[in-house]
């Protein structure tokens, strides 16, 4: 933030100082071109009286000697030309051609000192301006012009002294930009410093640490009043987030105990019913109060995992290592088999919770809601590692799927099924604190040919390697790598 604060600040300088300077540069030039011009102007001045009379007695040879020393001394061709325009005398032997004189410009210039008139002055000659400084000076005044002398003056010295102060004036400029950048580095960073920790706060904060807090001790006062009104409302969320998780516990540990009992109550009248229609509305009890039991049960489950916090890598072999002979076991029970196709060596983010949860709750819920014949679980290397659990059962269209991430959803098939609707929306809800990203779509094909299953993909950053790992392509049903 700092650099980009004098990224800012300089070029506004920068532009304030050429705003300024810009206008004495050209005072400059304009000074320069007027102490050179007023200097040509008297020696063409005096040329022209000696050339009158000159022409007057009819003797040349000293004037000619004068504009020959004048041109050796200075370098500038001086020549007189007659009312017609020919050259009558010259600092340059006869026959030798005069630069630019023949220019429309020159001409335009001895057309008005033929008419008495000297020409306008310039206004300034800048380093970029190449062509000498023309004056013609008329012989004579009114009708009785008998002639024009016309200097040829470079104006390289001219341009050269100008671009040399230039110089000078652009030196003297850095001199405020340097010490405006001295000052504003220290500055900035007292200002800054405040404002960087609170960023770093921020993060942490988003990152599910809330206990920590924006220094509000440094800083202009402004930043300390920010600094103490973040902390506030950290505090007011912290107290708010251990409230409620403290009051979904209690509440779950509080009401197991009682609804056991009710349970159990409820079943010891078993005995004592009469008629079918008595038995009926008990089993409707019982039901009802192992679905309460089991509500309470993933209240208690999904507030553990939201406490958790932080996304750290995890070896994916492992995690599968660990729970695929348990899913493999609980598939059996109805008839499913579980496999998992997945490449060697990968290493993702896993959620708050750890990655094993997830995909617990992801192969528990196509093994029990399903009714398929199998479920794969995949993987594709990449950033991120694309993670596939996929079914072959009865699946979900569009809408469902659309709807299936909100908390309590439960498909219309499924209401009978056991199941709280709360396990799906809690992992994506992991997967986003990860950084990840929980997807549904289509799953296996249906053995019996009319449709797709149900596939969760889990897109999860990829956790830096140490080394280059090897990716063993695809294997053309989304994953690579040995079948276990």
């Amino acid at each position: 933030m700092r650099r980009r604060l004098l990224a800012l600040l300089l070029p506004l300088a920068a532009v304030l100082v050429v705003a300024l300077g810009a206008p004495l540069a050209t005072l400059v030039a304009q000074q320069r071109t007027a102490e050179v011009y007023v200097d040509r102007l008297n020696d063409a001045g005096r040329f022209a009286s000696l050339a009158g009379t000159a022409l007057e007695t009819g003797r040349t040879e000293a004037l000619a000697m004068e504009l020959r020393r004048y041109e050796d001394l200075y370098g500038f061709p001086v020549v007189l030309l007659d009312p017609a325009g020919e050259v009558v005398l010259g600092s340059r032997p006869a026959g030798e051609p005069v630069p630019y004189l023949s220019d429309p410009a020159t001409r335009r210039v001895v057309a008005d000192a033929l008419a008495g008139f000297r020409p306008e002055p310039p206004t300034a000659i800048r380093p970029w301006d190449t062509r000498p400084l023309i004056l013609a000076e008329p012989v004579g005044r009114d009708s009785e012009v008998e002639g024009v002398v016309v200097v040829v003056s470079s104006t390289d010295r001219l341009r050269g002294a100008v671009l040399a102060t230039w110089g000078w004036m652009a030196l003297l400029g850095l001199v405020p930009l340097t010490g405006l950048a001295a000052v504003t580095w220290p500055l900035s960073r007292w200002v800054l410093r405040p404002v960087r920790r609170l960023d770093e706060a921020t993060a942490r904060v988003a990152g599910g640490d809330l206990s920590v807090r924006a220094d509000a001790a440094g800083g202009p006062p402004e930043l300390r009043r920010l600094a103490v009104s973040f902390n506030a409302m950290v505090d007011v969320v912290e107290r708010a987030l251990h409230r409620q998780r403290a009051f979904v516990s209690d509440a779950s540990h509080q009401l197991r105990n009682p609804l056991a009992s009710l349970r159990l109550a409820v079943e010891n009248l078993r005995p004592h019913l009469v008629g079918a229609e008595a038995r009926a509305a008990h089993d409707d009890a019982v039901e009802e109060a192992r679905a309460m039991g089991r509500m309470l049960n993933a209240l208690l489950a999904a507030t553990r995992l939201e406490s958790a916090s932080g996304a750290e890598p995890v070896d994916l072999d492992t995690v599968l290592d660990t729970r695929l002979e348990r899913w493999r076991a609980l598939a059996a029970e109805r008839g499913m088999a579980v496999a998992a196709r997945v490449p060697a060596g990968l290493r993702p983010l896993e959620p708050p919770g750890g990655l094993g949860s997830v995909l617990d709750e992801l192969v528990s819920n196509a093994v029990r809601l399903s009714g398929g014949t199998r479920v794969v679980v995949r993987a594709v290397a990449g950033d991120p590692v694309a993670l596939r659990v996929e079914d072959d059962g009865g699946g979900l269209d569009d809408a469902e799927r659309a709807e299936a991430l909100r908390r309590f959803w439960r498909s219309p098939r499924h209401q009978n099924v056991p199941g709280t609707g709360l396990g799906l929306a809690v992992c994506a809800e992991l997967v986003e604190a990860a950084g990840g990203e929980l997807r549904l779509g289509p799953g296996l094909p249906r053995p019996q040919g009319d449709g797709y299953g149900l596939a969760v993909v889990l897109l999860l950053p990829s956790a830096p390697a140490d080394g280059d790992g090897d990716d063993d392509g695809d294997d053309g049903e989304g994953g690579a790598g040995a079948d276990r």
